[in-house]
């Protein structure tokens, strides 16, 4: 019974194997070495240690007792994170003892960030935007603003994209250098962006397409009235200069006076001049109000010298009888 006891102890089964990583941490950059530990807490030595990526083994590791053997690994690419996991085995053990699976996670030093804005000219009383972004390192990124070696911000840490500040311009110190900074994981890898300075804009004048619209509606305005002038202008002269002019003698009437109800004043029609265009003449007719002096009202006619007949340019005599309406 004894030796069964010792004969059982001697062959102790193996027990799940641990992986872990040495330097207690998964996070890797690229080109790292890392080293990977595998060890059964119990059973019977020897024990040989497998390890595999993938379901693809790596390597292989014999150990004379249970002291945990070590892997060591260079983070070439992408497909060396993972996932891992390794084999215990011993004389007694039938198929071996898997580990639980791990994989590395792979953090990118930042790259130097960028800090710009929508424009780098500026004027007193404006609001400007700067925008810092580190286009590669491993999220989330956190920034912060800075003038000269002053900070002007808290810190931004962004998931993804760029961290933006609003600045007021308010007097001449507000347009010195701005920087940002950027750091992620790993700290002591913190970096810079270059100075960024804004320009004060000069007061614009009146730009030179502006000049040009406005001397072409100079132009076409000045164009229009000189085409204007035949048409409305010189008729408007002529029609002034010939109109007829009411006489400074009134007519009047008494009321003993019989009038008929229909009269028809002769007017002689002024010779026509060979030099002018026109001939004018009056239609005088009086109304009959009760009680009241005779109105004299009167017309002006012109006419031209080709609605005439010849004999028009001599004296006549023109004949209108104008009815009441």
């Amino acid at each position: 019974m004894v030796f069964l006891m010792i004969l059982l102890f001697s062959y102790q089964m193996l027990s799940n194997p641990r992986l872990k990583p040495v330097q207690g941490t998964l996070n890797v950059v690229m080109n790292q070495n890392v080293t990977l530990s595998c060890n059964s807490d119990s059973g019977s030595p020897p024990v040989r240690y497998t390890l595999f990526k993938r379901n693809q083994k790596v390597s292989t590791l014999n150990r004379p007792d249970l002291t945990p053997s070590l892997f060591n690994l260079t983070i070439n690419s992408a497909s060396d994170l993972g996932e891992y996991k390794c084999k215990a085995e011993n004389n007694n053990t039938s198929g071996g003892k898997y580990s639980n699976s791990l994989s590395f996670t792979l953090l990118e030093p930042i790259s130097k960030p960028v800090l710009s804005s929508p424009t780098s000219q500026a004027k007193k009383g404006q609001n400007v935007t700067l925008s810092c972004l580190s286009e590669n390192g491993s999220l989330p990124i956190t920034y912060i603003f800075f003038k000269g070696t002053q900070s002007i911000s808290s810190q931004v840490m962004m998931q993804k994209g760029a961290a933006e500040i609003v600045l007021f311009i308010n007097s001449s110190s507000d347009f010195g250098t701005y920087k940002c900074r950027a750091e992620n994981v790993f700290r002591r890898n913190a970096k810079y962006s270059d100075g960024f300075n804004f320009t004060l804009a000069e007061e614009r004048r009146l730009s030179q397409p502006l000049i040009i619209s406005l001397g072409l509606i100079l132009l076409l305005f000045a164009i229009g009235l000189a085409l204007a002038i035949p048409f409305f202008v010189i008729p408007s002269y002529k029609a002034k200069k010939f109109k007829c002019t009411r006489p400074s003698t009134g007519f009047t009437s008494t009321p003993n006076v019989e009038e008929p109800e229909d009269e028809v004043i002769y007017s002689e029609i002024s010779p026509v001049k060979p030099e002018e265009e026109y001939i004018n003449f009056s239609v005088l007719r009086r109304e009959d109000e009760k009680g009241e002096n005779l109105k004299l009202q009167y017309w002006c006619f012109a006419g031209g010298r080709q609605g005439l007949p010849s004999s028009s340019y001599n004296t006549g005599i023109a004949y209108f009888l104008w009815r009441f309406f």
